[in-house]
């Protein structure tokens, strides 16, 4: 019989075999730990460690832009500074006629393979939405922008950028041209580029996206962007940095700032997300006891899984040296427990395979179950493939009223 392939080869059964099926030595699951604090200290003190996440990322300078009424939202257009980078630019939606402190919820944004856009890729309360916006929200949120839909039920939802995505983004114009050539001579090339398409918009000034922007101008940009995340994964490494850890100083940043507002509670805060949004959910919920409720959808299974059958698909955004030998991965999102957590997954998703997104989901049982909170935990498969539909969005906002509102 052949042997199994996996991403490495041959060399698949020989790299799995590494962490083995017994809990790791920063598992909750392990025999040995029995103080649930405890381990969340100590499991939260070395994930930052291995984060070599940036140091004092706080959002400052933070201007409000302009504030508009859509739909029976108020949509405050935002921005900050944080200590490097371009200004991060963020939306914040609550009820028109809302008063009083609210519960508030970070909307974690996708990836998606479109770096051009961010946090425009779960709002519908804008002036004008990009066709190609139209299309990822029909094809992955049911056609709406779950972040508008959670705000209409009494939530101040906060939606921001996150490197390197909207305006966060990289442009292709700051880096040497003999490099964005050889990016683009790759097989995913699209058609023959031009510096402008590259610039960041038409505009070449500004960051954010004109609901007008030429649909071919977006997809040069995330051709070039997907070739470049390698790239940007390595320079960070040699900074003494990781891709992670800069994404989760960004998020907390941001929730930072949504606890500060005063028509934001403090004592009630949730976040949530499909897909990247779902992988920000678990290192943002994982690390965060700020986070009251978390909402992780489209993203839970085992570096088993990412090891041997799936890294070709995912972003550099995952992976945290050294991590896999002290703990799985949903086992970042348990050090939050008991705290109310929901994960929503697919039988169909073709991001991970069943067996491992079924054995991380007893994973996070198992560590709720001996926290003393397993009503505090669900793990619900949907039919179908990658998505964050209407069904899945009604059980995760009646989860986010029950523990929030």
């Amino acid at each position: 019989m052949p042997a199994q392939r996996s991403m490495l080869g041959s060399y698949g059964p020989w790299a799995a075999a590494r962490s083995g099926d017994a809990p790791q030595p920063l598992s909750f699951r392990n025999a040995a730990w029995v103080d649930l604090d405890g381990w969340k200290r100590k499991a939260r003190a070395t994930l930052h460690e291995l984060l070599l996440s940036p140091a004092e990322v706080h959002a400052a300078d933070v201007r409000i832009h302009s504030t508009h009424v859509r739909d029976g939202l108020q949509v405050e257009e935002i921005s900050w500074q944080l200590p490097y980078g371009p200004r991060t630019e963020a939306f914040l939606l609550k009820p028109e006629a809302a008063r009083g402190r609210l519960p508030g919820i970070v909307a974690l944004h996708d990836h998606g393979g479109n770096k051009y856009f961010g946090r425009r890729k779960i709002v519908r309360a804008v002036q004008r939405l990009h066709p190609v916006i139209e299309r990822h929200q029909r094809d992955y949120y049911g056609g709406l922008g779950w972040a508008d839909e959670i705000a209409r039920r009494g939530f101040a939802v906060l939606v921001h950028d996150v490197f390197p995505f909207g305006s966060r983004r990289i442009l292709a114009a700051d880096i040497p041209g003999h490099v964005v050539e050889r990016l683009m001579s790759a097989p995913e090339r699209i058609r023959e580029i031009t510096p402008e398409d590259l610039a960041g918009n038409s505009g070449g000034a500004r960051y954010d996206v004109p609901a007008d922007e030429p649909e071919d101008r977006i997809a040069a940009y995330n051709a070039f962007a997907g070739q470049h995340e390698s790239i940007v994964a390595k320079s960070l490494f040699c900074a003494g940095l990781t891709w992670p850890g800069v994404m989760v100083a960004e998020d907390r940043a941001a929730l930072g700032y949504l606890a500060s507002r005063p028509d934001v509670d403090p004592d009630r805060l949730g976040c949530g997300g499909l897909s990247g949004g779902g992988l920000r959910t678990v290192f943002l919920a994982g690390l965060e006891d700020r986070i009251r409720c978390a909402v992780c959808a489209g993203f839970m299974s085992t570096w088993r899984d990412f090891l041997l059958n799936v890294s070709y698909t995912h972003t550099w955004m995952i992976y945290v040296p050294g991590l896999p030998a002290l703990m799985d991965f949903p086992e970042i999102l348990g050090m939050r427990s008991p705290l109310p957590t929901l994960v929503l997954a697919t039988t169909e998703d073709p991001l991970y395979t069943r067996p491992e997104m079924e054995r991380a989901g007893r994973i996070l049982e198992e560590t709720y179950r001996k926290a003393g909170a397993p009503e505090a935990l669900k793990v619900i498969f949907h039919a179908g493939s990658h998505k964050f539909d209407r069904p899945m969005q009604a059980q995760a906002f009646a989860w986010m009223e029950k523990w929030l509102a």
